[in-house]
């Protein structure tokens, strides 16, 4: 069974409290259960983790790159400025999906750009928690393709 990180930056903890206009109503703990059971269905072993720690989100990158892991990202508010985890996410050696709750090009401009776009595979925004189950379910036919054995 494939291994794949779900990583989520600064504030996701707080799902369920954190402005539930823009992010629902759904707790990160929510999240976490729907990640891991979507996963289960696709034949992945999900880990999810959420930092507000720069660092410590950059060394997790490492970490699946070293160990050719794929990564589910929502890289939250570091999406816009953080030079060092596009850099570390340049590092990759396995899909890279970038995904966000809420669709940050309808929301105020400085949401607008993200420096982390470039190296990602692709990126799903404005589902809510279904672009987390997009993404996993990108992951696993990215998967399937390189190991031969999906469409394509």
């Amino acid at each position: 069974m494939r291994s794949v990180l779900v990583l989520n930056g600064p504030n996701l903890a707080r799902l369920g409290t954190r402005e539930p206009d823009v992010y629902g109503a759904h707790t990160f703990d929510d999240l976490v259960a729907l990640c891991r059971e979507t996963g289960r269905r696709l034949g992945l072993h999900v880990e999810v983790r959420q930092t507000d720690d720069e660092a410590e989100l950059v060394h997790w990158v490492h970490e699946a790159a070293d160990s050719k892991t794929p990564v589910v990202l929502n890289p939250a508010a570091f999406t816009h400025y953080s030079y060092a985890l596009r850099d570390a996410l340049a590092q990759r050696t396995a899909p890279l999906i970038e995904v966000h709750i809420s669709n940050p090009a309808t929301r105020e401009e400085f949401r607008h750009t993200s420096v982390v776009a470039g190296v990602a595979t692709g990126t799903i925004a404005g589902f809510g928690f279904m672009s987390y189950v997009l993404a996993l379910q990108a992951v696993a036919e990215l998967l399937a393709e390189a190991d031969g054995s999906g469409p394509g």
